[in-house]
């Protein structure tokens, strides 16, 4: 650890907390319908309701929104996984790919339609410029715009006073696209050629290395589609070595403008939600919860590779752990993406996460397990956020002998029961999924390691992609390709491909509608004045509060599973 690197951590911080007002503000204009680019982007936006056939001005209720967005993914998936069997007969593949097995195309349509980008392919030689652009990086959009969109209508729920409606999910979903990921990921991306990143529709070049080695270099539409990657807290890489790659992250510079890509959307909505419910202070008591956990989880991370690992110390070498890490940007830079990373929904990687020590590979995992609300994904974030808010208020009324109440709002038995299915189903398909990975035939094919570094690389696994994370340690795998580049030979290790595929869907579909239908039963609730009783939820105390209730109900259902993994290896003298 050097002063240096705290100091590029610190100037991290504040600038991510300058820009959360400016960019909440910004949404909330949108959201408000006085958007700074309706004058260009209006007549666009009104030829898509034309051409949907829907009226924006038409509200719905919680189910309807659902149904809404439950269409829309589903007809998003069909897409995406129809681009990936056919890749062999569309235009743009210099390389000629043809499609990958049908058990890995589901798992990726899924992946990229759940906001999760868990890839089990590299992207090099695997995918087409033609699903690079066209799928994948579609995906990254629509999927992201869903996310921001549901968010919006749970904060109308949480902040109506008489309607029982959340707005209009087609309305929400292209105000979010036109004027809040596009423009962005237009600017990013201009930004991100400036610099080196890489953006061509060339075939791959050839050079001959120092070594006389034959190679060849891939190029592709690279720039376009990292930014939307990082924006939207997708995180699929165009290259399988994902941000560590010069073309889709060429320095420092660039290095930190990405870390501030994936966390400027989810911290810029907790100030959204304060002006949209009329209290600013309750935006920012949320982003004080939220960046309390980022923090500590930074320091751990950064701390343990200064450190070094416990086999490091036995072989004589001293200094921090730099297995693993792109040397341009040293362990400071490295330890503050991994966090950035698993703090948010996230899968994108500047460094190798199996190769963090045992503690500080630790730390990433913790921060999926506690739901990914740690700012999380665009919009999943807060949504999740807020049930675990819910549960803290829930937790305080007891406590003082109080009906619980947020904004003015009773919370009734209805919204308790559907928080503890939206906070608790996920953990527990995680807990499940890992034991049956670990103990069958089937899922022994998947894990490379043994000891504790297999068991993380399998829990990691599935932590990841039921959380929508998309991150993962190597060694855990669905795709083979046992014939060398391309994909002649390659097949697909159906039981992780279907199991992830199915752990992703429901990650992400079955809290979404929880949390709207908890939006729903409060949108019509009417709102009780304020007493010398009432527990104001805009303080310091009630983020202390809430951070507990966090690391209680999220932490400590994984606390076993930690220590059978990371924590051992962590005390080990062995890496492996």
């Amino acid at each position: 650890m050097t002063a240096e690197g705290w100091i590029q951590i610190l100037v991290f911080f504040a600038v991510l907390t300058a820009l959360t007002p400016l960019i909440g503000a910004y949404m909330h204009k949108v959201f408000r319908g006085d958007a700074i680019l309706a004058p260009v982007l209006g007549p666009v936006e009104r030829g898509f309701y034309k051409l949907l056939r829907v009226d924006p001005r038409q509200e719905q209720d919680w189910k309807a929104y659902a149904r809404a967005v439950l269409f829309f993914s589903l007809g998003s998936w069909l897409l995406l996984y129809a681009i990936l069997r056919l890749q062999g007969s569309l235009p743009f593949n210099p390389a000629g790919f043809g499609a990958a097995p049908a058990d890995v195309n589901f798992n990726t349509a899924s992946s990229f339609v759940a906001n999760t980008n868990w890839q089990y392919y590299a992207g090099e030689t695997t995918l087409s410029n033609f699903s690079q652009m066209g799928g994948l990086a579609v995906q990254n959009f629509l999927s992201a715009a869903v996310g921001i969109a549901v968010v919006i209508a749970v904060i109308r729920g949480f902040s109506a006073r008489s309607l029982r409606t959340l707005g209009n999910f087609w309305s929400d979903l292209t105000r979010t696209l036109l004027y809040i990921l596009l423009p962005i990921s237009f600017v990013g991306a201009l930004f991100l050629v400036s610099q080196g990143v890489v953006q061509s529709l060339s075939p791959a070049e050839a050079f001959t290395s120092l070594e006389g080695v034959r190679q060849a270099i891939t190029l592709g539409p690279v720039a376009s589609q990292e930014v939307i990657k990082l924006l939207g807290t997708n995180g699929g890489g165009f290259f399988n070595v994902n941000s560590a790659m010069p073309f889709e992250n060429s320095s420092g510079l660039v290095n930190f403008f990405e870390m501030l890509l994936i966390l400027i959307i989810p911290a810029g909505l907790t100030a959204t939600f304060g002006r949209m419910v009329g209290n600013r202070r309750q935006g920012w008591a949320i982003y004080g919860a939220m960046f309390a956990m980022f923090a500590v989880a930074v320091a751990i991370v950064y701390a343990a590779e200064g450190h070094g690992s416990p086999a490091q110390h036995l072989a004589g070498i001293e200094g921090g752990n730099f297995e693993g890490k792109e040397t341009r940007f040293g362990i400071p830079s490295s330890a503050l993406f991994a966090a950035v990373t698993t703090v948010a929904s996230c899968g994108a990687v500047n460094a190798a996460m199996e190769s963090l020590t045992g503690i500080g590979g630790a730390v990433p995992m913790a921060n999926m397990m506690t739901g990914e609300v740690i700012f999380g994904g665009v919009g999943s974030g807060l949504y999740g956020m807020l049930m675990f808010v819910i549960l803290a208020v829930f937790i305080a009324g007891l406590m003082v002998g109080r009906t619980p109440e947020f904004l003015g709002k009773k919370i009734g038995a209805r919204e308790i029961k559907l928080t503890m299915i939206g906070t608790l189903a996920v953990p527990l398909f995680v807990l499940v999924l890992t034991a049956a990975a670990i103990s069958s035939k089937y899922g022994l094919r998947s894990i490379y390691n043994g000891g504790p570094q297999g068991f993380s690389e399998t829990l990691y696994a599935y932590v990841s992609q039921t959380n929508n994370n998309g991150s993962a340690f190597a060694g855990y795998t669905g795709f083979v390709q046992p014939n060398g580049p391309g994909n002649s030979g390659a097949f697909g290790i159906t039981f992780a491909d279907l199991l992830g595929g199915g752990a992703m869907l429901a990650g992400r579909f079955l809290p979404l509608l929880a949390v709207l239908a908890i939006a729903g039963a409060l949108a019509g609730r009417k709102v009780a004045p304020a007493g010398p009783g009432t527990m104001r939820t805009d303080t310091g105390t009630f983020t202390v509060l809430t951070v507990g209730t966090v690391l209680l109900v999220a932490l400590l259902t994984f606390v076993p599973a930690l220590l059978l993994g990371p924590v051992v290896q962590g005390l080990t003298d062995r890496m492996f």
